[in-house]
């Protein structure tokens, strides 16, 4: 027992003596800890001995530069995050109100012609047309007879409408063409931009995976260690008090 209350072993830092439980040779620590230690004492051998209260400043030294550098970094991909989300090189536009708003004359009447033209409407509307004509030249109703059999007149009237028509529609798809080539490329910067996004996103979370949470462990460790080491004093503290009472007692 006396042996052990001995002091024999000088601190590193303050060149004091502790009793072995009161620290902890540098060969038993981490080796980012020991290379810690080692900036401030660069001829430090590993089996010389270092006290626990400077070993606690060394460890609480080593968890402030880990969450600094978390932290640094965490702010590196927000600032980077920010910059992109307020990037505004280009400008979303509603395609659609655009060409609306640019339409001349000429290209609404193709638009109105091309949509009636691919309607029910126009297709019934014009049968029922085609219909009555055939009928009114053949029965001579209302004592019209303006177009005998076989109907050449309309014929003739029937391609003037496929004439004029065909043009009108290959103008609207035309439009529908140009539109879709604006939603293209506004699509293309939509996705351009969120790719982007996407991709500082996941290197935040990839930090977050990859360096933050083995930090945490280590500073776990590091918390363990250190209650480990202060659960050895309180209990060599009871041992020396459970001594000193038997000497009493004797």
């Amino acid at each position: 027992m006396e042996k052990n209350m001995e002091r024999g072993l000088k601190c590193l830092v303050d060149q004091k003596e502790y009793d072995l439980v009161d620290g902890a040779f540098l060969k038993d620590l981490d080796g980012s800890l020991r290379a810690l230690i080692r900036r401030d004492y660069p001829k430090a051998a590993d089996n010389q001995f270092i006290c626990s209260e400077h070993l606690v400043q060394y460890r609480v030294k080593k968890m402030d530069q880990m969450i600094a550098k978390d932290y640094r970094q965490n702010d590196k991909l927000t600032r980077k995050l920010t910059r992109v989300m307020e990037n505004d090189a280009y400008q979303v536009i509603d395609v659609r109100e655009q060409l609306e708003h640019s339409l001349t004359f000429g290209q609404k009447i193709a638009d109105g012609v091309a949509h009636f033209g691919g309607s029910w409407a126009f297709i019934l509307s014009f049968i029922g047309i085609m219909i009555f004509w055939i009928l009114l030249n053949i029965f001579h109703w209302f004592g019209v007879h303006f177009d005998p059999y076989p109907f050449i007149l309309l014929n003739l009237f029937l391609s003037m409408v496929a004439a004029i028509q065909a043009p009108l529609i290959m103008m609207s798809q035309n439009r529908s063409s140009e539109y879709d080539r604006m939603e293209s490329r506004n699509d293309y910067q939509v996705n351009q931009k969120s790719e982007e996004e996407i991709r500082v996103l996941h290197s935040k979370i990839d930090h977050l995976i990859q360096q933050d949470q083995p930090n945490l462990l280590q500073i776990q460790k590091i918390q363990t260690e250190m209650l480990g080491s202060i659960e050895s004093q309180v209990s060599e503290l009871r041992r020396l008090q459970q001594y000193f009472e038997e000497e009493n007692k004797k």
